[in-house]
């Protein structure tokens, strides 16, 4: 379930306050944030859980994944499904809280959560699918709140995709030499030697959405702030991983989880301070 490495958490979790937020104008419901969070918990940890049974005749040959629980043998595959199913029977009871048009929604993100592991076999850009996965909780939140999702709703949810692929391709590209030699295909293998400029490209593309968003809520400076402040961390993580060093690569992908933060800042800061 990898609760004792809470990145995966935060980075599924900080777009969800993003719109939980937005979505009610600062007027939050109690219940739904608890809820939410929740859910964000236990479906990342249904994800890690699908991800090792998928990845078990991979993870031995991967230097960071070789000890995971089921690679190394710790734990077998059986007892996964277990715990897999399990996990997804707590995720279902936490639908009876949610309006009918979120709970289609949540069955939507509960497919998305079962295929997404298999996915790096198939196609080149997995990153743009945990894109998905990881913002479906975006248009869930709208829809819980508002009984639909708005256009700011899936102006956050493309945000977030771009966001995704721009900290996962770094988070790939510090496996990228034991991956091209296993059938694993990521954006760090497709984009090649052009990685840092692709995710340049997105990080461009992630901050104009979220002036424009800005833009949309009339926001006040502090969300201007946010952003400003999340563009400069982008910057820094450019120039970190310029030599493409693993340590480097992970940190920038660790280093993620503080943009989301930086962004949820100026979102409280903006509907409870005077303006």
């Amino acid at each position: 379930m990898r609760l004792d490495k809470p990145i995966g958490i935060w980075l599924l979790m900080w777009p969800m306050l993003w719109s939980m937020w937005v979505s009610t104008d600062g007027q939050v419901n109690e219940t739904l944030l608890i809820v939410f969070l929740f859910g964000v918990i236990i479906m990342r940890s249904a994800g890690c859980v699908l991800n090792d049974i998928a990845d078990k005749n991979i993870d031995p040959f991967v230097k960071r994944t070789k000890d995971r629980p089921i690679a190394s043998g710790k734990v077998s595959v059986r007892e996964g499904k277990k715990l897999f199913l399990l996990l997804m029977a707590i995720a279902f009871t936490l639908l009876f809280f949610l309006n009918s048009a979120t709970k289609l929604l949540a069955i939507v993100g509960a497919l998305i959560t079962t295929v997404y592991p298999f996915l790096k076999r198939f196609i080149s850009a997995p990153q743009l699918f945990l894109g998905v996965a990881f913002g479906w909780a975006v248009p869930m939140t709208f829809s819980a709140n508002l009984g639909y999702v708005n256009t700011t709703g899936w102006l956050i949810f493309v945000t977030a995709i771009f966001w995704s692929i721009i900290y996962d391709t770094y988070y790939a590209m510090v496996d990228r030499d034991d991956d091209i030699n296993l059938p694993v295909k990521s954006t760090a293998i497709l984009f090649g030697k052009y990685d840092l400029l692709i995710i340049g490209i997105c990080q461009i593309i992630m901050v104009s959405l979220l002036i424009l968003l800005a833009k949309i809520m009339n926001a006040t400076l502090w969300v201007y702030l946010s952003v400003f402040i999340s563009s400069c961390m982008m910057m820094h993580h450019q120039i970190i991983t310029k030599k493409r060093q693993r340590e480097a690569c992970f940190r920038a992908f660790y280093n993620n989880h503080y943009i989301g933060m930086v962004m949820f800042i100026g979102i409280l800061l903006n509907y409870y301070l005077p303006k």
